[in-house]
C-alpha cells in the first residue's frame, strides 16, 4: 500500500501544482490548521514537523511566520518541487528523529493516505515535546446545493486508505484531541481538477495505471454541474506535560 502511494504522488506534480494553483486549496487549509495549532499550543510553535508537505503548499504557510519547518514526504518527485531548506523523503511510521524533536506535527491533507493512522500518530507523539501539537486534515466529501453527495450522484464510491473517523480515533489514544469541520464552496470544474491529479484520482479507480484513471474520473465528471461544497475534517490534539 505505501509503494502505491508513493507511486501515486510520484506522478502527481504537475497536476497538483495545476489544482493549488487554481483554487489555493491546501494552503487555505494549512493556514487555518497552523492557526488551530497554534490556539492550542503550550509555549511557542517553532520547530514544525511538515508531515506529507508534497510539493510545499503548507510548507510554504508555516514558513512565513518565520519558524524553523522541516518537510517531509513520501514521494521523492513531490519533495524535489518543494523549496523548503530542510526537505526529507520518509515514511510517517518510521519518523527519523529523535523524541520531543518537534513543538508540533502537521499532517496537512495527508494522514488520511496511510493505511495505518494508529503507527503514524504513535511516532508523532514521540517526536512531539509534552505540552506540543499535533494537527491534521482529512476529506469528507464533496456534496451538491441539495447536500447530495457527488460520488453517490455518479454512482461511484470515493475512498481513501483510511477515513477521518479512523484518523481522529488514532490520534486521540495519544492526545488531548478537538475537532470540527470547514466547508468551501468550490466549482465543478475543481472537483474535475482535483480528480486530474493522479493520486486523487487512485480515490476512485485504485487498480487502474495512472493515466487511465484520469481518463476514466474526468469522464465520470463530466456531466457534474452547478456550485458545490467541498467538507474537511480538522482535528488538533495536545500532547500532556505528565505523558512519557
Amino acid at each position: 500500500m505505501k509503494e502505491h502511494v508513493r507511486e501515486n504522488f510520484d506522478t502527481s506534480p504537475a497536476a497538483y501544482e495545476r489544482y493549488e494553483s487554481q483554487t489555493g486549496r491546501f494552503a487555505d487549509l494549512a493556514e487555518r490548521l497552523e492557526a488551530a495549532m497554534r490556539e492550542r499550543q503550550d509555549g511557542t510553535l517553532e520547530w514544525l514537523l511538515d508531515a506529507g508537505a508534497g510539493s510545499g503548499a503548507s510548507t510554504r504557510v508555516f514558513d512565513r511566520e518565520g519558524r524553523e519547518t522541516v518537510a517531509l514526504d513520501i514521494s521523492g518527485e513531490m519533495l524535489r518541487e518543494n523549496g523548503a531548506i530542510s526537505r526529507i523523503q520518509a515514511d510517517f511510521d518510521r519518523l527519523p528523529f529523535a523524541d520531543r524533536s518537534f513543538d508540533g506535527v502537521a499532517f496537512t491533507a495527508s494522514l488520511f493516505l496511510t493505511p495505518d493512522p494508529d503507527t503514524a500518530a504513535e511516532e508523532a507523539h514521540r517526536v512531539v515535546r509534552p505540552g506540543g501539537t499535533v494537527g491534521a486534515v482529512a476529506p469528507l466529501g464533496w456534496t451538491t446545493a441539495d447536500e447530495t453527495d457527488v460520488f453517490e450522484q455518479v454512482g461511484r464510491e470515493s475512498r481513501s486508505p483510511t477515513t477521518a473517523d479512523e484518523i481522529d480515533a488514532a490520534l486521540r489514544d495519544h492526545f488531548d484531541v478537538v475537532t470540527g469541520t470547514w466547508t468551501f464552496e468550490t466549482t465543478a470544474s475543481n472537483l474535475r481538477l482535483f480528480h486530474a491529479v493522479p493520486a486523487m484520482a487512485a480515490r476512485l479507480y485504485p487498480r487502474l495505471d495512472h493515466e487511465e484513471r484520469v481518463d476514466r474520473a474526468t469522464e465520470l465528471l463530466e456531466d457534474v454541474d452547478g456550485p458545490l461544497w467541498q467538507r474537511w475534517r480538522w482535528i488538533v490534539g495536545t500532547r500532556g506535560k505528565g505523558t512519557a
